[in-house]
């Protein structure tokens, strides 16, 4: 199993909207092969900045979704929400 943590940064008054599309994201991703779990955090010193935790089984299965149309779609609807690039840390167990 892999962790993916993804960061975002969202540009001031659009995090509602920025919510509202991000949670569609992850609802797609429960349905990518692969996919274990996820969960999306907001950093208690900075409520603009965004970590999604998520679980996969490998990544090769993370690399597949990653680079898939659908997730391409969904993400091209924030991007223009977010005022720093997304951040992906990708970490396995030692």
């Amino acid at each position: 199993m892999i962790r993916v943590i993804i960061e975002r940064h969202i540009a001031e008054s659009l995090e509602d909207a920025y919510e509202e599309r991000s949670r569609r994201i992850l609802q797609h991703a429960v349905g990518a092969p692969g996919f274990i779990s996820g969960e999306t955090l907001v950093d208690a010193t900075d409520p603009n900045h965004r970590l999604t935790l998520a679980n996969w089984r490998s990544v090769a299965d993370w690399d597949r979704w990653y680079h898939c149309d659908e997730r391409k779609d969904l993400l091209a609807e924030i991007i223009p929400m977010m005022d720093q690039d997304e951040k992906i840390t990708i970490l396995m167990q030692s």
